[in-house]
């Protein structure tokens, strides 16, 4: 089987699966999830969230004072927790008119669990304590 073929039966699959569980129902959960982790990140002295509007996406978009993003992605990731480092260049309008740095982002999605958003947090904490 072809690498082109077997790229459109898992992407099938995946759609369909999508389906069964809801796009309304998988949206509802990764904005839960987002808000979770927005909401503990909030309590973290040091951390800084950088969502806008009055229903920010999926998408947690945040800096540690005193820490880089991509030592607190490099951090992270030694903790088996994944996040990505946007730098401004990726959002050049907003990032230039907000005077963005490169910004960690954790993205939450259906299949996470709150523990694991609330791990991530508990993590980032313990990065802002040590900056």
């Amino acid at each position: 089987m072809g690498s082109e073929l077997r790229a459109r039966l898992g992407l099938r699959i995946a759609a369909d699966y999508a389906l069964s569980i809801g796009i309304d129902s998988i949206e509802q959960r990764c904005r839960h999830l987002a808000n979770e982790l927005r909401a503990a990140l909030a309590t973290v002295p040091g951390v800084l969230l950088y969502d806008l509007g009055e229903r920010p996406a999926s998408i947690v978009s945040f800096t540690v004072r005193g820490t880089v993003a991509r030592e607190v992605k490099c951090n992270l990731a030694g903790q088996n927790i994944n996040v990505s480092v946007s730098p401004p260049t990726s959002t050049p309008l907003d990032a230039s008119s907000r005077g963005l740095p490169d910004i960690v982002r954790a993205s939450p999605h259906y299949y996470n669990t709150i523990d694991e958003v609330h791990n991530l947090a508990s993590a980032v904490k313990g990065i802002a304590a040590s900056s």
